[in-house]
C-alpha cells in the first residue's frame, strides 16, 4: 500500500492525467481505478492532484433514490457477452458515451480475478467458468465493492451514491453468466454475435501476436502461451494446431453462453449482430439503448472509429487469408453457429 501511494505522485508529476485513451478516458483515471484505488481499497485524496486544490468544504453528495425491492447499489447493470474478437470492444466503447452509464474504463480481468475465489487457480485451473453456486456472500461482497470503487462516468467522474448503471465488457464473462446473474440480481446481458469466420481469423492473429496472453505458464499447456478465455476442456487441446484451438474456444463459449441465456427470463438479455451494428450504428445503438432503458444523446457517423484492441486495418475479406484453416474446422463450430443465428434472428 505504501509503495503504491508513493508511486502515484511520481506518475502525476509526469503528466499521466493529461494522456487520453481512445475511448476518451484519461490514462491517469484508468490507472487509478484499475490499479491504485482497487489495491488501496477505494479513492484516496492523496492520489488526486485535483482534490488537493479543492475547497475543504465539499458539496453534499448526490444520492439516487432506491425503490423498494430493488438492488440498492447496481441498477440493472449491463454485461456484454460474446466470444473473443467479436467486436465487443467497439460496442463497449460506443456505449460508454451514453449518459448515466458508468464503467471501469476497460476490461475487468485483473479486477475480477483479484477476488481469490474467481481466479481459475482457485478452481484447479479448470476454466473461467463460474456458476451461481460460486456466488457466495464473501465473493459477491468483494466483487461489488471493487467494481463500485473503480467506476467512473463518461466524463471520468465518480458515480453518485445510491444505485448506478454499470456497463461491463470482458470476454471471460461469457462463461460466467449464471454467476453474474446471482451476484448482480438485476443484471442485463447483451449477446453480441459476429460471423465466426472473421472472428476465428482474428483469434488466430491474437494468439500469434502475443498481445492477448491471459495465462502464461498454464499448468500442463504446451506451445504458444494460452490466450483469451480459458474454456472448459482446454486440456484436450494440448498439442492441437492453432486453428482447432481457436475453433474449440469459440464453439465452447458460444454453446455455454447460449445455454445460460436460455435459462434466464427473456427480458434480461438482448441479442445484436456485429455486422448490423457496423452497417447502421446510430439505428442499432438507439434501438439497443431504448430496449435497455438507457438514454442516448450522441449522433454517430456512418462509420465508427477503430476499437482499442484492433490488430490490423479492418476489411470485410481480411479473414480470407486464413480461409483454408478456418474451413477445416467447420465441423467444430458449425452446429453452434447455426443455433446462434436462430437466436439472433429471433431476438431481432
Amino acid at each position: 500500500g505504501a509503495l503504491l501511494a508513493s508511486t502515484w505522485p511520481r506518475l502525476d508529476a509526469l503528466g499521466v492525467n493529461s494522456l487520453p485513451l481512445k475511448n476518451g478516458m484519461g490514462l491517469g483515471r484508468c490507472l487509478r481505478a484499475l490499479i491504485f484505488e482497487a489495491a488501496l481499497g477505494g479513492p484516496s485524496r492523496a492520489m488526486d492532484s485535483e482534490s488537493r486544490a479543492a475547497p475543504t468544504r465539499a458539496a453534499p453528495p448526490v444520492v439516487a433514490k432506491v425503490l423498494p425491492g430493488r438492488d440498492p447499489e447496481f441498477d440493472r447493470p449491463v454485461f456484454i457477452v460474446s466470444p473473443p474478437r467479436s467486436g465487443s470492444t467497439l460496442l463497449f466503447e460506443t456505449l460508454t458515451t451514453a449518459p448515466g452509464l458508468v464503467t471501469i474504463g476497460g476490461e475487468s480481468h485483473a479486477l475480477m480475478e483479484s477476488v481469490p475465489t474467481i481466479s481459475p487457480a482457485a478452481h484447479g485451473w479448470e476454466s473461467n467458468r463460474l456458476c451461481a453456486a460460486d456466488a457466495d456472500a464473501s465473493t459477491i461482497r468483494l466483487l461489488r465493492e471493487r467494481f463500485r470503487a473503480a467506476l467512473r462516468d463518461r466524463d471520468g467522474a465518480p458515480p453518485p451514491l445510491g444505485p448506478i448503471r454499470m456497463l461491463e465488457k470482458t470476454p471471460k464473462n461469457a462463461l460466467r453468466i449464471p454467476f453474474l446473474a446471482a451476484a448482480f440480481p438485476e443484471a442485463r446481458f447483451i449477446y453480441l454475435y459476429r460471423d465466426p469466420r472473421p472472428t476465428l481469423a482474428s483469434m488466430i492473429e491474437g494468439w500469434t501476436s502475443g498481445g492477448f496472453r491471459t495465462y502464461p505458464g498454464l499448468p500442463g499447456w504446451t506451445g504458444l502461451d494460452w490466450s483469451f478465455l480459458l474454456t472448459p476442456g482446454w486440456g484436450s487441446l494440448i498439442g492441437q494446431p492453432l486453428n482447432r484451438i481457436v475453433a474449440s474456444q469459440w464453439a465452447a463459449t458460444t454453446r455455454i453462453l447460449l445455454d445460460d441465456l436460455a435459462a434466464l427470463p427473456a427480458d434480461r438479455w438482448r441479442a445484436m449482430r456485429y455486422e448490423t451494428f457496423l452497417a447502421a450504428p446510430q439505428d442499432e445503438i438507439s434501438r439497443l439503448c431504448a430496449s435497455l432503458g438507457i438514454g442516448w444523446d450522441r449522433r454517430l457517423g456512418d462509420s465508427l472509429p477503430l476499437a482499442r484492441h484492433t490488430l490490423s486495418a479492418p476489411s470485410a475479406d481480411k479473414w480470407r487469408g486464413h480461409a483454408a484453416a478456418i474451413d477445416a474446422t467447420r465441423p467444430i463450430w458449425s452446429v453452434d453457429n447455426e443455433r446462434a443465428l436462430v437466436v439472433v434472428g429471433r431476438a431481432g
